[in-house]
Parts: structure tokens; sequence; C-alpha cells
């Protein structure tokens, strides 16, 4: 059987060139570029990389059309149903569910690994009491790399496999502290009988002379919206730890830039925007005039938390966080605080009206997040951070799967120079 090819037709020269297309598991073949320049004198020209494959990857896959997203193949519905973000944790660094005994040992190896450094608690002090605690995760992962020189033999996979545990370990440690730090309140250590979910929320509200009470639906939903954002394909900040860690850089480094990406309003912001648009919506009886606002192709409003860039028909992290939403309002007893109210009417508007049907306008991940965490207790300024702190584990794998592949190369996008031509250089007295 013929590999599959596709040709270019120099129409200048009337040159032919035949390139291999790759076919994936699933989704969309990609045709091989790798020998473009050398054959023809040509680079692609791609901003934003919407059409380009940057690596080979079995981590995760998306289909926007059909609203699918799975891990290792498995739907990110039945992972949220069935499994826990550690165990999700394992899936996407070691391609398999763990067995039982695999899970005792990572679990332990997790728990084992939650502290920092006291050293470490230190670098907190450096930093404002206003700081955003997006800027001290940059800082203080990226100092991490400090500590654990012994572990940089990046040719080793169980030194990969190490750094990839501690950073998914430390980081609610991290998370938590910061948040600590910017309301001057005591740093709580991570407790032996707590879980992941559970200990992160104990670090995050709880108090050295209060005892902590854990609400069964908070941790749930908590734990689901970890899973729903352990990873997310190509995106943004994946492709930023990618890159770094292209060059040779320690996962600590790598993960902090990613970090560094993600603070942006543009990749992981969007939950906050969403408390932000129903602050300023006012009440109930507001909404009507900002639904004819959203509809108005000539008004720059736009509801946020509605639609996606990637899925085209629904998100299904939306799906799963829908029923969690209204699980943690009931257990909290918050569905008819103001702002969760006019949150939950929005809702209904946009699920019924053929408009936002018709243009599959539902509402995403960032709406249904964004109402939990403002129910649970986080400002909106931890609503990044808590993202880092899930999506630590997809960058982890990412960065472990590029060590491991062989096609993988330092990473060198090319550009369409539009600048002067050479030019002589003229002493200054004669400009």
């Amino acid at each position: 059987m013929m590999a599959k090819t596709v040709t270019l037709i120099d129409n200048q020269t009337g040159e032919k060139y035949d390139f291999p297309i790759l076919e994936g598991t699933q989704g969309p073949d990609l045709i091989d570029i790798r020998t473009l320049y050398g054959k023809t004198g040509y680079f692609t020209f791609d901003p934003g990389y919407g059409a380009t494959g940057a690596c080979e990857s079995k981590i995760t896959y998306i289909d926007g059309d059909k609203g699918i997203l799975q891990h290792r193949g498995y739907s990110i519905e039945n992972l949220c149903d069935k499994s826990n973000f550690l165990e999700v944790a394992y899936l996407l660094l070691h391609g398999e569910l763990p067995k039982q005994t695999e899970y005792a040992q990572f679990h332990a190896e997790i728990m084992e690994s939650r502290l920092i450094n006291e050293q470490l608690q230190f670098f907190f002090r450096g930093f404002r009491r206003d700081a955003h605690p997006m800027a001290i995760l940059v800082g203080v992962v990226g100092a991490l790399s400090s500590f654990y020189h012994g572990a940089f033999d990046l040719h080793s996979e169980e030194n990969r496999l190490l750094c990839c545990r501690r950073l998914v370990a430390k980081l609610p440690t991290i998370v938590a502290m910061s948040y600590k730090y910017s309301i001057g309140q005591a740093m709580l250590y991570p407790r032996e009988d707590y879980n992941y979910t559970d200990n992160f929320l104990y670090m995050m509200f709880g108090k050295p002379e209060h005892k902590f009470k854990m609400i069964p639906e908070v941790v749930s939903a908590l734990d689901k919206i970890f899973i729903l954002h352990a990873d997310h394909e190509q995106n943004a900040s994946t492709s930023t730890v990618r890159m770094a860690g292209s060059t040779g850089a320690n996962p600590y480094a790598a993960v902090s830039s990613g970090i560094s990406a993600l603070w942006g309003p543009a990749h992981g912001g969007a939950n906050e925007e969403v408390l932000n648009m129903l602050k300023s919506m006012g009440s109930v009886d507001d909404i009507p005039q900002y639904i004819k606002r959203a509809k108005d192709k000539d008004d720059p409003f736009r509801l946020m938390g509605f639609g996606h860039r990637v899925y085209k028909n629904f998100d299904p992290r939306a799906n799963v966080l829908r029923q969690s939403c209204h699980e943690v309002l009931d257990a909290l007893g918050m569905k008819e605080q103001p702002l969760l109210k006019l949150a939950m009417e929005l809702e209904r508007i946009a699920l019924e009206d053929e408009y936002f049907i018709e243009r599959k306008l539902f509402p995403n991940v960032d709406f249904y997040s964004g109402i939990i965490l403002e129910a649970i207790g986080f400002p909106s300024y931890m609503f990044t951070p808590l993202f880092a702190l899930a999506r630590t584990a997809g960058w982890t794998a990412q960065w472990k799967e590029m060590h491991e592949d062989k096609t993988s190369r330092l990473c060198r996008p090319r550009q369409l120079y539009l600048g002067e031509t050479a030019r002589e250089y003229i002493p200054m007295e004669k400009r």
C-alpha cells in the first residue's frame, strides 16, 4: 500500500514536490513539511500556529466540532464520574490507569512530597502583601529548581518522574501559601489525614484555632474542576512549557514559564471575567437588556462564559460542572445569594433562547467553575492560580512526553521579515 502524499506545485517554476501525510489514531491528518525549506526554499506562514502540528502526543485528544475531550482515550465525562484528580494525574503521566498497588504507591509519594523546604517560605516575604498570587507562583515554582539539583539528569526516567511528582504534590501547598500570605493569615502545613483536594481546601480556608469543616459536595466539585483543567492538548501555556523544555531547561523553570503564559487574560482568566461580568449586571431585572446587547452585532458587549473557541458544539466540561454547580449551591444554601441567583437565571435564559441555541452559545466550563469557586469562597484573583494547580498535571505529563519523544527538537519558529534591507551606518554627526 502506497504512503499517502500531497503534491505542492511551484507556479513560478512548475516544479512538483511531494510531502507525506501523517495519520493519527483520531482527528485530521497532517502534512509533514519538515523538508519543505530544504526542497523548496520556502517556509510556511501560520500566525498563532492555528494550522500547525508542533509535536506528536498520546496524552489528550480534542474534537471541538463533536464536543469530545479524552485523556489517554478516556472521556472527560467518564473520568469525572468515576475517578479522582490524583488518579487522572497518574493516567496523564504513565499512560494507563493505575492498579490498586500502583495508585497506593503514587498516592503515598504525592502525600510525602507536599511540604516545601522551610527556607523557601522566606521567599514569600520578599513579595508585597498585595502581590498577585500568580506573580508569587511564577517566582516560587521557578525557585524550586534551586533545591533539587540532584534530580536534574533529565536522561533518567526515574528523575523525570520524580520532578513531575514533586510539582503535582507541591503546587497545592504553594498556591495555598500564596493566598494566606496575601491576606496576612498563618500558613498551614499539609495534614496526613486529608487527601489531595481535601488538604488543599484545609490549607486555603483552615485556621489554627478552628476545627475545619469538610463539605463533601464542595470537595467533589473542586476535585472535578481539577480533573477538567488537568490538560487541554497544545494550548498556549502547554506549548510554552514544551518550548521552554525543548531547550533543556529544568521542569520547574519550564512549568514556571507555563504559569506565566496562563496568567494572560486571554488564556487563564476567563472564569474571573465571568464573575466580573455578573457583578457589573446588577440584578436579575437587568438581564434582558444585557441579552439584547449580546444579540446586537454593533454592540461590543459580549456575554462571558458562553461558547468556546475550540468547542464549536458544546463544551463537554460544562455538562459535568453544571450538575456540580447546582449541588454545591444547594449544599451551601446559596441559591438565593444575589450574584449566584443572577447567574442561574442567565443560564436558564441562554439554554432556552433560540438565539443562543442556534449559535450553540451554551454556558462553558468557565461559567460554571466561576460560580462554584465564588460560592465556595475563593476570591476571583485565586481562580487562575487554581487553574495552574490543576494544569500542572498536564504540563508535567507533556514535558515528560517531550523528553521521551525521539522526534522532539529545539523549538525555533521562523518569521516573515518586513523590516529594512541592508543599510550603511552613518556617523551621528552626519545624520
